[in-house]
């Protein structure tokens, strides 16, 4: 594998958007995506919606791992957001532009026109992203709210919101974060929130940090109720019940009048700092992870010695259950140290009795139904295939129940020593979603992930609802995930691309979901990287 040169944090802006809405400005949002090979791309990271805006600053900045031996094609899209979908397929494109994450990282500032398609202007809009490299995984929390502040509405009261800028070296100031608006209220409370120790102030704690109180007006037109000077040193002598205090300043009102005195109170209730850990850290420190296979055995395959089965092994030897247990495994197998991976079949009769049977070990040793690295996982379910007679029905919830049992155990260690992650190969015709949906969001407790590749033509609805990527799964009765642990990809989008591109795709969210378990449970990695002095 490639090492991670660093990780890059990209700050985006825009001027002059398209305008795409009738009444009102486009509500843009910046996608970032990275060429995955075969004309494909896959989405890296995307920032937050500003309504009513032509001319947005993005808080939100977009992470990316750099590669310096790898060209790293990079796709920044803009797009007016209408709707609550993640899907941006359905949203008015403002144009976008292609570079390399090289060519970004080696201009100071890197502005750009942005293109509805090739040598096509998306007007007169521009993009510009500027990088700086993530080198201190420290994070601010704060907590922050007001008194008194400045009524700024005719009819109610104001609806503040925040926003936080550090110092550039240059003197100019660069947006870290913003809050959200509290409606009607000139006692805000704001929500505890958190950012990166070098977004908020570049590791410096005396860095002139500005912080911005502001009226929201729904269509863009924010009034400036005042404005605090301060850094994190002053921030950081905030304690239980001794909030740090600054008077909120309008320099306009201050100016005019004599007896001018602020615009309210703006109060520091908490500041601490926290150290973050990535993937890597927990890989290095020690967690290890374990990878077990599912394999879908059920009739609506087709008779596995008919060419046009989904199991039927052509004359060089492959098939798409094959391509994605290599595609996958290969990738994983290098996190696991023993090399012995777990893989069951489901939905098929199984010898001696011709049960059907929902999580029969592809070795037929179901006390040990461990095969020797990813060839003996290959090498299983090719002998198992003419010894079981492909039948139904499609059952997921009893494999990941097996996994989840594993999964539970490690748990009660108490240490990030364990991760587990299921693959699940299937032709996406599911019986027991409803015992599916339960097991994903009782899964979700626990320190796992479930991949799901669907091979074949089949419609994949179900599959693509339970990757909760267009909102939060939730059980029958309610329950909703603690997390995403699911990632659906169909293989047939992958059919003509590299091998590696699939295991890119699809392992993609793996590192987010294990840190975010992690962090979640409030655990280090079993030996923390030592921090260095900056």
């Amino acid at each position: 594998m490639a090492a991670c040169v660093s990780r890059v944090e990209l700050s985006v802006s825009c001027r002059s958007l398209l305008d795409r809405d009738l009444r009102s400005r486009s509500d843009p949002l910046c996608v970032l995506l990275q060429d995955a090979g075969g004309g494909r791309w896959a989405e890296l990271d995307r920032t937050e919606r500003i309504k009513n805006c032509q001319d947005p600053e993005f808080c939100k900045k977009l992470v990316v791992d750099y590669y310096f031996e790898k060209v790293q094609k990079l796709k920044f899209g803009v797009y007016d957001i209408d709707n609550k979908t993640l899907d941006l397929s359905d949203d008015d494109y403002l144009g976008g532009v292609e570079c390399t994450l090289g060519q970004v990282v080696s201009s100071s500032v890197f502005t750009r026109p942005l293109e509805l398609e090739q040598g096509k202007p998306a007007g007169k809009g521009t993009i510009t992203i500027s990088a700086e490299e993530i080198k201190d995984t420290r994070v601010v929390y704060l907590e922050m709210e007001a008194r008194n502040l400045d009524k700024k509405d005719f009819l109610g009261k104001s609806d503040p919101f925040l926003e936080f800028y550090k110092q550039g070296d240059a003197g100019t100031w660069q947006l870290v974060y913003r809050s959200e608006v509290i409606k009607n209220n000139l006692n805000p409370c704001w929500r505890k929130f958190s950012v990166p120790l070098q977004t908020f102030c570049g590791g410096d704690f005396n860095k002139p940090i500005k912080v911005q109180c502001s009226d929201h007006d729904s269509d863009g037109s924010h009034d400036l109720i005042g404005a605090v000077q301060t850094s994190l040193a002053q921030m950081q002598t905030a304690g239980p019940g001794s909030p740090v205090e600054f008077e909120c300043i309008h320099p306009e009102k201050k100016q005019k009048k004599k007896s001018y005195k602020n615009s309210g109170i703006i109060r520091v209730k908490s500041c601490k700092i926290e150290t973050e850990y990535s993937f890597l850290d927990y890989v290095m420190g020690g967690c290890q992870i374990n990878f077990t296979v599912g394999v879908d055995f059920t009739a609506s395959n087709g008779d596995p010695k008919s060419p046009d089965s989904l199991h039927y092994i052509s004359p060089d030897g492959i098939n798409e259950y094959l391509i994605a247990i290599w595609s996958v495994g290969s990738v994983v197998q290098d996190y696991d140290t023993d090399k012995l991976f777990p893989a069951f079949g489901f939905g098929a009769q199984v010898p001696p009795s011709w049960q059907v049977s929902h999580e029969f070990a592809l070795n037929f040793n179901p006390s040990n139904p461990y095969c020797s690295g990813i060839q003996g996982v290959v090498d299983a379910y090719r002998q198992i295939l003419p010894q079981i007679r492909l039948y139904g029905p499609t059952n997921f919830s009893p494999i990941i129940t097996h996994v989840a049992r594993f999964a539970a155990h490690s748990v009660q260690q108490g240490t990030a020593a364990h991760y587990y992650i299921l693959l699940i190969i299937t032709d996406g015709e599911i019986t027991d979603l409803d015992q599916t949906r339960q097991a994903i969001v009782d899964a979700s407790k626990l320190p796992m992930s479930i991949i799901i590749v669907g091979v074949g033509a089949a419609d994949f609805k179900a599959m693509e609802f339970l990757d909760g990527d267009n909102g939060v799964l939730k059980s029958v009765t309610g329950e909703p995930a603690a997390r995403d642990i699911v990632q659906f990809v169909p293989f047939r989008q992958f059919k003509n691309a590299p091998r590696e591109a699939l295991s890119q795709v699809v392992l993609a969210e793996v590192p987010k979901q294990l840190v975010s378990y992690y962090k979640w449970k409030g655990w280090p990695p079993l030996k923390p990287p030592e921090i260095k002095a900056m």
